[in-house]
């Protein structure tokens, strides 16, 4: 079976009603690369069945050379008439030919767009100004339109919405792509592998949503492979498509200025803020101060990295942990970067082996991140017993308390508190002592409101088999493994 294009309907639908006006638009689209944003418009102009001109162009993170040649390069790929639209020799002409193309009837997309905030690309924008605002005055006579892609949020951000950029409030829509569904995933797993939960999980862990790795994996001959099979072709080969992703894409980014903070995180999910400045103190006391530099930065302008709250705690508390964002980045900090680097010195059954080790170490925070997102989306979707009212995260406090996932449901007043291992052995023998963390959550005077809300208490595992179930019942736990809560969500 041929590989599809899964999910994405209502950002699909977006794109439709964009592209159905037949005037002119400015529109942003953003989310980390290999998400899919130029697939999702490409299928957009597919499904339409439009017949208008169109111009893609990869800005390259480079001088204003390197950008016209690379303009000038598509200009001849999608057959762009260059008597009537001659190539742009500077970044003034450039603005300029957007807007000629657009009152043509093209329909451009200029992907990469933040490396224009770049400081020797940055006065396009001013320029693209000039011809934006001509554009939106005659928009009902102008047949085209931009998009503008991007991967780096706080930069495309910079460009397009702070108050002092050139094209600050200038775009007409804002479409931003997170990752597939698990819904999604279930359904290309279905079609070219199988969703048994062991699978799920493990690539899960790996690739999240982003439907390109997928992709790749199958375009490899691996997405039904064992787990080793799996690394070895999407890591640790020569022509392996994700043996470099990390390093070129997410690190490449860094240039090695916060590599040991992120590297960190991603190796202790969980970590404070004074965990990870000790460690830096470790390899640097000089740097040790700008921990909360980098951390700023990791967070809002390259969104590597997330800070969460205990549930219930406010936003302005101190009890902050730390986290990758991204379950692949994650991985490959984690468990591959390490054994992939060695492939030269090291046999490769070997090397393959520690990387897998590690990651199944890594697939127990995987699980609650992914039962959360089952619990979310299966009641976004109305499916299952529990009408989901409040965000669902694990809760911490300086006492010891520990719990892997807190559900809310305000309306019916039920609170469902669930723990999650990889492996179901250790479910059974842990229950008595996370009854425990359950009383002393209720017996903070912070929560005393849930003392009278009815309380469901689950044992959560990848696969639970009928011995445990029983034994898990007999504990006053209700069993659930990856079968029970992606049923109804699957295709």
């Amino acid at each position: 079976m041929t590989w599809g294009f899964y999910g994405r309907g209502d950002e699909l639908q977006a794109l439709h009603d964009i592209l159905s006006r037949g005037r002119w638009f400015f529109a942003r689209i953003t989310g980390r690369r290999r998400i899919g944003k130029t697939t999702l418009v490409q299928r957009a102009l597919s499904e339409l069945g439009d017949s208008r001109p169109v111009l893609y162009v990869q800005i390259p993170d480079s001088a204003p050379a390197g950008v016209l040649s690379s303009v000038g390069d598509a200009m001849q790929t999608f057959g762009v008439d260059t008597t009537r639209f001659p190539a742009p020799s500077s970044l003034h002409e450039l603005a300029t030919l957007v807007g000629a193309l657009a009152r043509a009837g093209y329909l451009i997309a200029f992907d990469e767009f933040q490396y224009f905030s770049r400081k020797r690309l940055y006065d396009f924008t001013s320029y693209l100004q000039a011809e934006v605002d001509q554009l939106s005055a005659d928009a009902g006579s102008v047949p085209g339109g931009l998009f503008v892609l991007g991967s780096l949020h706080a930069e495309l951000v910079a460009l397009l919405e702070d108050r002092h950029a050139p094209l600050y409030n200038r775009t007409t829509d804002d479409l931003e792509l997170d990752h597939l569904d698990i819904a999604s995933v279930l359904e290309l797993l279905e079609e070219h592998a199988d969703a048994e939960p062991e699978r799920l999980l493990f690539l899960w862990n790996l690739f999240e949503g982003v439907p390109k790795f997928y992709r790749d994996c199958y375009e490899q001959g691996a997405l039904a492979g064992d787990r080793g099979d799996i690394l070895r072709r999407m890591f640790f080969r020569s022509s392996s498509p994700l043996r470099s992703e990390a390093e070129h894409w997410f690190l490449g980014e860094l240039h090695g200025r916060y590599d040991a903070v992120l590297k960190f995180v991603a190796r202790h999910p969980g970590c404070n803020h004074a965990d990870i400045e000790n460690h830096i103190r470790t390899l640097s006391p000089q740097t040790a101060e700008q921990v909360g530099g980098h951390l700023k930065i990791l967070l809002e302008r390259y969104r590597m990295i997330e800070r969460r709250l205990p549930v219930f705690a406010p936003p302005k508390a101190r009890r902050s942990r730390y986290y990758v964002r991204d379950n692949f980045l994650r991985a490959w900090l984690d468990a591959l970067q390490g054994p992939v680097s060695a492939i030269n010195f090291r046999p490769e059954t070997l090397l393959v082996e520690q990387a897998d080790a590690s990651l199944e170490s890594a697939e127990g925070h995987g699980l609650e991140r992914l039962a959360a997102q089952l619990y979310e989306e299966r009641a976004r979707k109305g499916v299952g017993d529990f009408a989901l009212t409040r965000r669902i995260d694990g809760y911490w406090d300086r006492g010891g308390t520990e719990l892997d996932l807190v559900a809310v449901d305000e309306e019916a007043k039920v609170l469902r508190i669930a723990t999650c291992k990889r492996s179901p052995a250790k479910l059974v023998p842990d229950l008595p002592s996370y009854d425990g963390h359950i009383e002393r959550f209720l017996a903070d005077r912070k929560h005393r409101e849930y003392r009278d809300w009815k309380l469901e208490k689950e044992a959560i595992a990848p696969r639970v088999d009928a011995s445990t179930r029983t034994a898990i019942r007999e504990a006053g736990y209700t069993p659930r493994d990856l079968v029970d809560l992606t049923d109804g969500l699957r295709p």
